[in-house]
């Protein structure tokens, strides 16, 4: 079977380790196209798909012929714009998140996909692909310890680039516990509480954090998420269930450990690329092969929404400081 031809739209630090994980560890998958109106970037992105041409904006890269499925690792402002050619191209693409900034163009984006009438639109969480979280949620459906009472987890940066704002601890940090509290219980949030911890000093003036959000399922299970961008040691997603008769943790490093001088110690992953690494690669191994049948091959675009609609109740508690109701628009059959 012939190599299924990529276009790459954003070739920041994420498009490019895509780039770099489609040409080089994946199988069935080649880059034919990159769209990044960056020049610095697109040239340096271009070293590791020399294969590749260079386009101006997707519909362009459609045009062309040489464009089978679509890559989108632009900032989550710019995806709507990028989405709506793809879908009435019709070929499948994965976009990273947030599916979109806010809740109506969510639903544009989902209006416009049942519109075209197949779902071709696969978002990139890509913790339900994390060998952790795939046997957590096993466990928690198992009951083997009995019935899931509670979560608690920590999603923690060394630091974070000048662009990161306040809002983006919700938007761009929490938004991945927002799915994956989901895909874990089965169950929807139905609200949100942001609590200010004491702040750290050593955070950047533009940051008030770190905050602990309360997250809250129609099941009746809270999750309790730790967001810490300041925390300088490393990078660290970890998760605790609570159950009836026991407990299960998940994200521990797996690095070395070693004794010296009286002490131990094991290192730390310092990015989300390595310690999401064998993630990433499993989540677009699986778009890969769904994409040559036409397909998806993980989340869709109502998960999608189903995670903006819970940023947005987060971000009125970020501001707000108070339990904010999280709502969802009824779920079309199309996503059944």
């Amino acid at each position: 079977m012939s190599l299924l031809r990529v276009a790459v739209i954003g070739t920041g630090s994420m498009g490019t380790d895509h780039i770099i994980r489609i040409n080089n560890r994946m199988s069935g998958a080649t880059i034919s196209a990159i769209i990044e109106p960056d020049q610095k970037r697109a040239d340096a992105a271009l070293v590791h798909a020399p294969d590749a041409k260079k386009f101006a904006s997707i519909e362009e890269a459609i045009a062309s012929g040489l464009v089978d499925a679509a890559l989108v690792a632009t900032p989550g402002d710019f995806h709507e714009a990028v989405l709506m050619p793809i879908i009435a191209a019709g070929i499948p693409v994965l976009c990273e998140k947030p599916m979109t900034p806010d809740v109506p163009s969510a639903l544009r984006i989902c209006a416009a996909e049942e519109k075209a009438g197949k779902k071709i639109i696969q978002v990139g969480f890509m913790r339900r692909f994390d060998e952790g979280y795939i046997e957590l949620r096993d466990q928690i459906k198992s009951e083997r310890l009995g019935e899931l009472l509670a979560l608690h987890c920590a999603h923690r940066n060394p630091s974070v680039p000048d662009w990161y704002g306040n809002d983006m601890l919700i938007a761009d940090s929490v938004s991945h516990e927002f799915d994956i509290v989901r895909y874990l219980t089965d169950s929807p949030i139905v609200s949100v509480e942001v609590k200010q911890l004491k702040r750290n000093k050593l955070a950047p003036e533009r940051l008030n954090e770190p905050i602990l959000v309360l997250l809250e399922t129609e099941s009746g299970i809270i999750a309790t998420v730790e967001m810490n961008v300041s925390v300088q040691f490393g990078y660290q997603v970890i998760t605790e269930a609570v159950f009836q008769k026991g407990l299960a943790e998940i994200g521990r490093s797996s690095g070395m450990k070693t004794w010296e001088a009286g002490r131990e110690s094991q290192a730390e992953h310092v990015s989300y690329i390595t310690r999401f690494a064998r993630a990433y690669d499993d989540e677009i191994q699986a778009w890969i092969h769904a994409a040559k049948k036409g397909g998806i091959g993980g989340p869709n675009a109502w998960d999608g929404y189903m995670s903006v609609a819970g940023v947005q109740a987060g971000l009125a508690s970020l501001r707000s400081g108070n339990k904010e109701q999280a709502s969802y628009e009824k779920k079309p059959a199309f996503y059944n």
